[in-house]
């Protein structure tokens, strides 16, 4: 198998995703699951992903969609579309899997992943955090992380259109 092919079987619609959870949950794996857009993948995303990673055995990235990015960033976003996104994602050792949702919140995709840690950036307060109360009610954590000061999508879009 190619490596292109290894990336792109990371990326999982949501039969293949409970499969998956089935057999992390057989094998006891402290599941950990973030979402975004990330949308032109910079530093601050690569040290986020990578400290969410670090807090468990598996991490799932919930991906938003095209037209979810559209209603939650407005005109112009996402400046890449979801396929290339989402590879881009995949192909990050410390991310285990993608799943793209199309609503404005991945509180269904939470409900099925199920997740024993949910990551959020700190400019959420936990108990605000979507899916928080699935989390908690498994005994699980809400853990927020620093974001890296300086990196950002609208900064990098910003830098680009001076």
């Amino acid at each position: 198998m190619n490596k292109l092919d290894l990336v792109t079987q990371k990326v999982l619609d949501l039969n293949s995703l409970n499969r998956i959870l089935a057999f992390w949950k057989f094998k006891d794996y402290k599941v950990v699951f973030t979402n975004g857009c990330f949308d032109i993948l910079h530093r601050g995303h690569i040290e986020y992903l990578a400290k969410a990673a670090s807090l468990g055995d598996k991490l799932i990235v919930g991906l938003n969609t095209d037209s979810s990015v559209k209603r939650i960033k407005g005109k112009g976003r996402p400046v890449q579309d979801e396929l290339t996104r989402a590879l881009i994602l995949a192909s990050l050792s410390f991310v285990d899997h993608v799943v793209m949702f199309d609503e404005d919140t991945p509180y269904n995709l939470i409900k099925t992943v199920n997740p024993d840690i949910i990551v959020k950036g700190a400019d959420y307060n936990p108990e605000e955090i979507v899916g928080y109360d699935i989390v908690k009610a498994k005994g699980g954590e809400i853990v927020t992380i620093e974001m890296v000061k300086g990196h950002s999508t609208t900064s990098v879009i910003n830098k680009i259109n001076d």
